[in-house]
């Protein structure tokens, strides 16, 4: 594995709260927080460096953080907006280096190695010029982690925010001092379930994996988590000790495997069958939409649902297998629609998903006795041509009108945040 690559990881702080704090200068000097402002429990989705002082946390309440912060200014997301400047940051990048990979919408890899030669060989004056360039452009502040593997540049981005110029490099020479005696919960890749498998082993930080033999980890590992643990151990292992030799890769990494939507819903709107295939259909369409768009059919239905009562919950999730693959709209909702029908539990509903898997491309499809399936894809096609010209509100079903239709307020939405 080379040890002399030079990849960095640059993160844009608060980036929402800062993308709508370069756009309201009024705001400069005040606590800036995203989220909708009319939702008291709706979540923070970003909050700038002023309001997190006042203990404003991104995933918190409306309610709960303008009560720790009265001065609080609450701005309703913009998705588009925000995605725009993200492809502007990835511009500049590209201005320092061609290998420049998204990790979020805020996180993007660089590898510098060939490139820094030509911009007089001074890394950190190479990543100055790379902060003030992001910074004068779109008035987001960044900060870089520097490593030899992607793995070390994403780790050693998380003391780069803690610094004042935000630029902290991890190497193997200093992984010891500076990464080891950290808590193993603070682990890329480790959340809290894995916290408490390796607390129950022994481990509390991450030297203590990274100091063990692999087939010393890979035995505990298959003590407390079963023997398809193996390939989990080996990647902890791993990533405890830096070693990472995948490359920064532009563009798509893989092939997509399943298409789906999901909603959040308010259960108290959705306690009967007729308001609950209102949404149902309405996610197949946006499912089926965008598996046309791929070029893809799906042979296996899958739906995800929440049940909630307000006191008592329910999850679960099924799937079907279909005759022919499909991204039909009609044949899609008939296969979930079966699958709701015959699982719910009566409940009211608190989310709905569909999701179709085992994709297979679209350029051949079975013809039956009964239906011209290739008509049917081809006016289906056509629909999706006016929606992306004209916008997806530019046809849509009278259903969508009833109050449980979602369409029209996903209309409005990117990633289930307003545009």
């Amino acid at each position: 594995m080379p040890k002399d690559r030079i990849i960095l990881l640059s993160d844009c702080q608060a980036f929402y709260a800062s993308v709508e704090k370069a756009a309201h200068p009024e705001y400069k000097d005040k606590p800036v927080a995203v989220g909708d402002p009319t939702r008291m429990n709706g979540i923070i989705l970003a909050a700038c460096p002023i309001a997190k002082a006042y203990g404003v946390t991104t995933a918190s309440r409306v309610g709960e953080a303008m009560t720790k912060c009265r001065d609080l200014v609450v701005i309703r997301p913009r998705m588009s907006t925000y995605i725009k400047v993200s492809l502007l940051i990835s511009e500049i990048y590209h201005c320092y280096t061609d290998l420049v990979e998204a990790f979020s919408i805020d996180e993007q890899f660089l590898d510098v190695t060939g490139s820094l030669s030509f911009f007089g060989g001074d890394l950190q004056e190479v990543i100055h010029s790379i902060q003030q360039h992001v910074m004068l452009s779109t008035g987001v502040w960044t900060r870089v982690g520097i490593g030899p593997t992607k793995i070390l540049a994403k780790m050693a981005n998380n003391f780069a925010k803690k610094k004042d110029g935000g630029i902290f490099r991890l190497d193997y020479d200093n992984l010891d001092k500076e990464l080891w005696p950290l808590p193993v919960h603070e682990m890329f890749m480790v959340a809290g379930r894995m916290s408490k498998n390796f607390y129950r082993m022994g481990i509390t930080t991450i030297g203590d994996i990274a100091r063990m033999e692999l087939g010393e980890f890979k035995r505990r590992m298959r003590t407390t988590m079963g023997k398809q643990s193996d390939i989990q151990a080996e990647y902890y292992w791993q990533t405890a000790r830096g070693i990472d030799p995948s490359p920064v890769v532009t563009g798509i990494r893989h092939q997509i495997k399943s298409v789906g939507h999901g909603k959040a819903l308010r259960w108290n709107l959705y306690t009967r069958l007729p308001e609950i295939e209102v949404v149902l259909l309405e996610l197949v369409i946006e499912v089926c939409q965008r598996a046309r768009r791929y070029r893809y059919m799906g042979a296996t239905v899958s739906i995800a649902v929440s049940e909630t009562d307000g006191d008592k919950s329910n999850s679960y999730s099924r799937q079907m297998t279909l005759p022919e693959p499909s991204s039909l709209t009609h044949e899609v909702a008939a296969a979930a629609y079966r699958l709701f029908v015959d699982n719910w539990t009566g409940m009211p509903l608190s989310r709905l998903a569909i999701s179709i898997s085992h994709l297979t491309d679209d350029s051949v499809m079975q013809l039956t006795l009964f239906d011209d399936r290739i008509r049917t894809y081809n006016r289906e096609r056509a629909i999706d041509q006016i929606k992306t010209r004209y916008g997806s509100r530019a046809l849509i079903r009278a259903s969508s009108l009833l109050e449980s239709g979602v369409a029209l307020e996903r209309a409005e939405q990117i990633g289930g945040h307003y545009k």
